[in-house]
């Protein structure tokens, strides 16, 4: 895997789940969270050890002894560690939860917006400081994370006048939380997640990598694992 990531081509997000159903504050609010491709995109910022030891005590309640002894670190070493993947996966973590109900609005917004080329609604949108990921891998995407909503609102207006009439799009619960799943006559072409804060979008994830979308195929058949746009 550390081979692979290193000769790979642009941007590496992990593969998105089609999951059966949508997680709200009500019922399963953390593990919805702790499902999230943003927050899996989050944990693979992370040092692999740094990473390992913060799901070994925060996600499998190992004790301290129990991950020094799997990492091959001392207890103090480990409680370093996970004192500072805390630290910033608290930092990078939306400041404020969004509803499902809001997020879900927010996401037929933007598809209204992208497909009636509206870029000043798409501007709207989006955070000051927003960024955008693709992961194409054997498609074309871009190479590095788009930053800045004026950049991304104009991606996605280009978007919008290429794919007319090409793009099918509807929304689907994907790693808990509402996504876009969109195809191409029929074939799958990417599975998009945002990251809102309040009532904008703060990161858009895209995974375009068709590797990525293989179980994909058919979820538009599981009438329990999506909605009708």
């Amino acid at each position: 895997m550390a081979k692979e990531r290193e000769t790979y081509i642009g941007p590496w997000l992990p593969e998105p789940l089609i999951t059966n159903k949508i997680y709200t504050p009500e019922d399963e609010l953390e593990f919805a969270s702790n499902l999230s491709l943003a927050f899996m995109a989050l944990l693979e910022r992370l040092a692999p050890t740094e990473r390992a030891a913060f799901l070994l005590r925060d996600v499998f309640d190992c004790s301290y002894a129990e991950i020094a002894r799997i990492v091959g670190k001392s207890e103090i070493a480990c409680r370093q560690l996970i004192h500072r993947a805390r630290d910033r996966v608290r930092r990078e973590k939306p400041r404020f939860e969004t509803s499902e109900t809001d997020k879900r609005r927010l996401i037929e917004k933007f598809m209204a917006a992208v497909e009636a080329g509206d870029e000043a609604t798409l501007l709207s949108l989006f955070a000051e400081d927003a960024t955008a990921t693709a992961d194409g891998g054997k498609v074309t995407a871009a190479r590095k994370p788009i930053v800045g909503r004026r950049k991304i609102a104009r991606l996605y207006y280009h978007l919008g006048l290429k794919s007319k009439g090409l793009l099918k799009a509807e929304i689907m619960p994907i790693n808990g939380e509402p996504g876009i799943f969109s195809t191409v006559f029929g074939q799958p072409f990417a599975a998009t997640v945002f990251e809102i804060e309040g009532e904008q979008i703060k990161a858009v994830y895209q995974v375009m990598n068709p590797d990525k979308l293989k179980n994909f195929v058919g979820g538009k058949d599981a009438e329990s694992n999506c909605y009708e746009n």
